[in-house]
């Protein structure tokens, strides 16, 4: 098992993290980094590792206990306290669990260990916990002391995009590695592997290009028909529906429905609120994409079955980096992200609840007419 490895092989993975620490060029590490850094990114991963139940076989469902989950959410938070407490900047975090878990990577395939695909994955999603619980607790240290820092704040986002982008390419090539081996199926647990690495990559990409527009003004403005945006949105909603376990359910109450908008923009928001559904459902229930007009007003929402939200929740949901739920991966950006393009637009997006029930995401646009088609030319 990879928690037995880590312990086995403690003293080897220091040492080779901490070559590979020195060696970089930036952030330049520190003495404290090197001493006693390096020792406490390995034992805080070992400790969240510990916690796993033993891996599965491939094709069988993984049932971690609730409680468990709840405590490695809490531990990669408090994790991240630690060693912002200590003087580490968040791009020494993020630089040094990528440099961690690269050792680890090497020396299992040097001593031939046998490690599952299924263990690397489960490697990669704490070290992305970790890495969440020290972004986001980072950012309400900031947010207390209303400093300004954007600049580090823009470096921050790159290096916590890179490392989520290569630890989602290294979990699926290892995933296709083990297809391609035959030892492994497309029906089974690590094609599952593989197919989460790719979603998360597209949302990854569709979030930083919709950010990208909004901070740089980009956004292009064309009247675009409500229906067959739904229709191209829905296409990659029910893959997503499919892989957590529910259903998806699109009803468009009246045709050529046109707002004036960034398509892309607009894409990135509907598609945070469907992943934001998704994620926070329960299983077996139903995400409801719905589309209709009043008031010379185009209203697009989705409603899910999450149960509902806390009293005076409505605000908070909305704030960049706030988690609420239970399941904290990822940094807590979409809803903040999703807000802001709407608006950016012309639009608001407002929440919701149905207690006991889930919760209503609504965007409100302004309705323009449909654009004139052109005449046919005559020959």
């Amino acid at each position: 098992m990879l928690h037995q490895f880590l312990s086995e092989h403690r003293g080897a993975l220091i040492e080779r993290c901490r070559a590979k620490v020195a060696a970089r060029r930036a952030p330049v590490a520190t003495p404290a980094e090197l001493e006693h850094g390096v020792p406490i990114f390995l034992d805080q991963l070992a400790g969240m590792l510990e916690r796993e139940t033993p891996a599965h076989p491939p094709g069988a469902a993984a049932d971690r206990s609730a409680a468990s989950e709840v405590q490695i959410d809490e531990d990669a938070t408090r994790h991240g306290r630690e060693l912002l407490h200590h003087g580490f900047t968040i791009e020494q975090v993020v630089h040094d669990y990528g440099d961690l878990c690269q050792s680890i990577t090497e020396l299992a395939a040097e001593r031939a260990a046998p490690i599952s695909v299924h263990e690397f994955g489960i490697l990669n999603i704490r070290l992305d916990n970790a890495i969440a619980g020290a972004v986001a607790e980072f950012s309400r240290q900031q947010e207390a002391n209303k400093a300004d820092e954007t600049a580090l704040q823009v470096n921050e986002r790159l290096g916590v995009l890179a490392h989520e982008m290569r630890n989602l390419l290294n979990t699926s090539i290892l995933a296709v590695s083990a297809i391609k081996r035959g030892s492994v199926g497309f029906a089974g647990s690590t094609a599952a592997v593989l197919d989460r690495s790719l979603l998360g990559m597209r949302t990854l990409i569709d979030r930083t290009l919709a950010e990208v527009r909004l901070q740089g003004g980009d956004a292009t403005r064309e009247v675009v028909e409500i229906g067959p945006f739904i229709a191209e949105v829905r296409i990659a909603a029910a893959f997503e529906a499919q892989q957590k376990g529910c259903a998806l359910t699109v009803l468009l109450l009246e045709p050529r429905m046109c707002v004036l908008a960034d398509r892309h923009i607009l894409a990135s928001a509907v598609t945070n609120l469907l992943q934001n559904a998704f994620k926070f459902t329960r299983r077996g229930s139903q995400v409801q994409l719905k589309a209709y007009s009043a008031d010379g007003r185009v209203l697009i929402e989705v409603e899910d079955e999450c149960g509902g939200l806390p009293a005076g929740a409505g605000k908070e949901i909305f704030v960049p980096f706030s988690q609420l739920g239970r399941d904290r991966s990822g940094v807590g950006l979409g809803l903040s992200l999703s807000r802001a393009g709407v608006e950016a637009l012309g639009g608001t997006l407002t929440v919701r609840s149905l207690p006991g029930k889930g919760c209503v995401f609504t965007i409100d646009l302004p309705r323009v007419k449909e654009p004139d088609v052109a005449p046919a030319r005559k020959h």
